[in-house]
């Protein structure tokens, strides 16, 4: 297994890994479908290239990618100034439960101690049906600290 930072090349890589996993989620797939997938790729591109996002990709043995972490760097007083959010983390079925989403979070802590962020935050699951990632987050080290809301502007 290879995990590496992706490069603006894999944009569609990223793109189609992240809407496997919000196929998965339901709802939040339905709203990315809206979403304009030009002006995102350009986003995509644009935070790529600044260092304010950044996405990595974990590979079999084949070079096919079958994991994703999504970071952007984010800033709060409460956090000490920046600091890192893990945005989406996805892993294909067939390889879950082989360390492929372990291995992508030590990669984005790894990311977090290189930039000197005191924080990493990840929102966990609203589904308490979904208590397996918030277990598998815990396992890793995070504290789980609450929900989140959102408002679509």
């Amino acid at each position: 297994m290879r995990v590496h930072i992706a490069q603006p090349r894999e944009i569609e890589t990223i793109m189609a890994l992240i809407e496997e996993l919000l196929a998965e989620l339901g709802e939040e797939g339905q709203e990315f479908a809206s979403i304009d997938h030009d002006k995102l790729r350009a986003d995509i591109e644009s935070n790529l290239e600044s260092g304010r996002f950044l996405a990595l990709l974990a590979e079999d043995e084949s070079g096919t990618a079958v994991g994703v972490l999504t970071l952007s760097k984010s800033f709060a007083l409460y956090a000490g100034g920046e600091y890192g959010t893990i945005d989406e983390m996805y892993v294909r079925p067939g390889h879950r439960g082989s360390g492929v989403g372990g291995q992508l979070v030590q990669a984005a802590v790894a990311i977090a101690r290189e930039k000197g962020w005191y924080r990493l935050d990840v929102t966990g699951p609203a589904d308490p049906q979904d208590e397996r990632a918030v277990r598998f987050y815990e396992r890793l080290g995070f504290e789980f600290t609450g929900p989140k809301l959102r408002l679509l502007t």
